[in-house]
């Protein structure tokens, strides 16, 4: 039975890897402590899993909707059936198993097409793309915890909704800008930077988030006072999960149908301008029209409004601007001379 569910996660996920990487990541929910006993191990075992797949499937949920749009709809409930009906495939990650019991972590593999269908029969808005890969750059004013505070993020996040790569040192302060950053953030290809200051005590940490990008730094917000250092970087990672969810989810099927050029220098640079627009939430039916040594046409549609677009593609390193009444797209990266 195990085989054959990782081999329906294969075929779900397999057809189209580098189009569903991101996918994949956003629907695989990992670290789910479980603690079963019954007369047997397989017993406890089935009931760990079952147990997982309700964990998972709530996990998800909540990850990729909002809560007002959760309330508008009653709430959406999660009993075994419908958890299993999500599930794709279970990995055990942790486990010890004896004398009835059985302990371990898992992570469970959630099927998108049949979540998305729930949640489109609910119509409940939800959004499973991630934000663009960013560069968290955790700072203090506080030296004796600067080590511990950039520890506290880990060395990445994958699976959330606004993935990071951590910095790699304490040499950054709450006023680094995109030159200084982007040395370290470009080769990761990483098109923005968050930065993630500490304030407060020990029992009473805040976080004081902003987005850099080669347009500059904008505030993205704060969140609640945490315990400890832990907590207080689970709670970055939520509010960026929820801001993004806030700026890109689509709430009605209206679009604007647009004509665009492309800039760009080299082919790496079209192959970036194009990647961006391509995985940008707002956009579809992105067709290339014509392409030429330095330029392209394009068409597509977009959800929203023009600035909404533009604050999106931004923190994908791609600036959006009317030129001779005609929107066109450069790389943000090369209009600062940084590469």
């Amino acid at each position: 039975m195990i085989r054959w569910i990782l081999a329906a996660a294969f075929l779900i996920f397999g057809a189209a890897p580098l189009a569903l990487a991101d996918t994949r990541d956003v629907y695989t929910i990992r670290d789910i402590e479980v603690d079963q006993q019954a007369a047997t191990v397989l017993q406890a075992r089935e009931a760990a899993m079952a147990s997982a797949r309700i964990a998972a499937a709530r996990a998800l949920i909540n990850k990729i909707t909002l809560a007002s749009d959760r309330n508008v709809a009653g709430g959406i409930p999660i009993d075994a059936a419908l958890a299993s009906r999500f599930t794709a495939a279970v990995d055990v990650q942790e486990e010890t198993a004896g004398a009835g019991r059985y302990r371990g972590k898992l992570a469970v593999v959630l099927n998108p097409q049949v979540v998305r269908a729930h949640l489109d029969a609910l119509k409940v808005p939800y959004l499973d793309s991630q934000a663009p890969l960013a560069l968290m750059v955790p700072v203090t004013t506080t030296a004796s915890v600067a080590d511990a505070w950039r520890g506290a993020f880990g060395e990445r996040n994958n699976g959330a909704l606004a993935p990071y790569v951590t910095a790699s040192g304490n040499f950054y302060t709450a006023y680094s800008a995109w030159p200084e950053i982007s040395a370290e953030a470009v080769p990761l290809n990483a098109r923005r930077a968050l930065i993630a200051e500490l304030q407060g005590r020990d029992g009473a940490w805040r976080v004081v988030i902003s987005s850099v990008t080669a347009s500059g730094n904008e505030p993205v917000g704060a969140t609640p006072p945490a315990a400890t250092l832990a907590d207080a970087a689970k709670a970055v990672t939520t509010l960026l999960g929820e801001t993004w969810k806030e700026a890109s989810i689509v709430r009605d099927g209206s679009r604007t149908n647009v004509d665009a050029s492309v800039r760009f220098t080299s082919l790496a640079e079209w192959n970036t301008l194009r990647g961006a627009l391509a995985r940008s939430p707002l956009v579809s039916d992105f067709r290339t029209k014509a392409v030429a040594r330095e330029g392209a046409l394009v068409s597509f549609a977009y959800a929203g409004d023009e600035n909404r677009l533009r604050s999106d593609l931004v923190q994908r390193g791609v600036t959006l601007n009317r030129e001779d009444g005609k929107l066109t797209l450069r790389s943000a990266v090369s209009t600062t001379g940084i590469q």
